[in-house]
């Protein structure tokens, strides 16, 4: 057999991949990640949470800008730290209409919650990553993201803190294989009329079935870049505003686009109401957080 051919094969399959990403972009339709794999020997685990304590561990998760039995306004919902809890080695965020509010005490209308680490852990560089399954309904989506006040400043770009979008979720209303797709933005300088982000991954990116089946979420930060990974495979990257060069801590949140408590930006679906959704779970499996070697 003549395996000269064969030399011509690769270049052959990397040229159909890259027609087939173009052609995706043009129809607005998501595809698997296909750039370079994830060399987790780089990095060393500093900071986890895995889920198997029988409650969550507040000592790691607080409200996301609320505490304790407080309850918020977000988006189109309420968020309160009850909707949270340890089921199976793993943590559940529910989404769910309460017409009496949580417990009989409240108004009526769709709740769920946003933590974070903001008050036990913050880190300036290296990989974050989240194994998850999405909540599956129109209107509603989940995201792991990172933050920090500096996102509030203007004039520096996002060198002094950038909202930091590992992903998000919001496309469970689209037809097609839109609906299974996620997204990672990077958004500075504020959210007013100096407000900067770009979508770093398009076309848009999807999993393994993410709204049923368990996929990871990655972010490799450095002084130079931003790198994005699925599944431990490359899905973007970007330098957009200059990367954060402060601490940052990580978030996790469901919200709800127009329900109840805010009128809808249409963003991730129609408006949501009691009659329109059922109640769904955020399902995270495990956080980690390491640091460059």
């Amino acid at each position: 057999m003549d395996v000269s051919h064969f030399k011509f094969i690769k270049p052959l399959l990397g040229l159909l991949l890259s027609l087939i990403t173009l052609l995706a972009s043009i129809g607005g339709y998501p595809v698997k990640p296909n750039g370079e794999k994830l060399d987790i020997s780089k990095f060393e685990l500093v900071w986890a949470d895995e889920f198997d304590a029988p409650v969550l561990d507040t000592g790691k998760w607080d409200g996301h800008y609320f505490s304790g039995t407080d309850t918020i306004v977000r988006r189109g919902s309420y968020w309160n730290m009850s909707l949270c809890s340890i089921q199976d080695g793993s943590l559940h965020i529910a989404a769910k209409y309460c017409p009496e509010g949580i417990n009989g005490n409240g108004k009526p209308g769709w709740y769920t919650c946003g933590i974070d680490t903001s008050k036990s852990y913050s880190q300036k560089y290296g990989y974050f990553e989240v194994r998850c399954i999405l909540p599956e309904g129109t209107g509603m989506w989940s995201a792991f993201w990172m933050f920090c006040s500096g996102v509030g400043s203007v004039g520096n770009g996002g060198t002094d803190g950038a909202e930091i979008d590992i992903y998000e979720s919001p496309y469970y209303f689209e037809k097609g294989l839109k609906k299974y797709a996620v997204t990672s933005n990077i958004h500075y300088d504020g959210y007013g009329e100096a407000h900067q982000s770009e979508n770093v991954c398009l076309p848009l990116i999807t999993g393994n079935n993410p709204y049923k089946e368990f996929n990871t979420y990655g972010l490799e930060w450095n002084e130079e870049e931003y790198i994005f990974y699925v599944n431990g495979v490359e899905s973007g990257r970007s330098s957009f505003g200059g990367t954060s060069q402060v601490p940052e801590f990580m978030i996790l949140s469901v919200e709800i686009d127009g329900a109840d408590a805010i009128p809808a930006d249409g963003w991730s679906g129609p408006s949501v109401d009691s009659g329109e959704q059922t109640p769904t779970d955020f399902i995270v499996d495990y956080v980690r957080a390491y640091q460059y070697r």
